[in-house]
């Protein structure tokens, strides 16, 4: 039997969750960088992961710019006053 996909019942559990829409806007942020730095390394031709900060290109240095850019976009969401 192959096995069960978890992700839907984690996004689930979170819908239903009592945490504050701010912290599920924080994840929602996290993935969104995540999934826009894998792009950015795809289309420089690399794997993510796969490459040491000493070798890396020019491209590769930008992608890891804006990575860190958008996480800390996503932690002045994360460190804001509650309303």
């Amino acid at each position: 039997e192959a096995p069960r996909p978890r992700l839907c019942c984690c996004f689930c559990i979170s819908l239903r969750s009592r945490r504050p829409p701010r912290d599920l806007a924080y994840g929602v942020c996290q993935a969104g960088c995540a999934s826009v730095v894998v792009a950015c390394y795809s289309a420089a031709g690399v794997a993510f992961g796969t490459m040491l900060a000493a070798a890396a290109p020019p491209a590769i240095v930008a992608c890891n710019a804006g990575q860190g850019a958008c996480y800390a976009a996503c932690a002045a969401i994360a460190l804001a006053p509650a309303p």
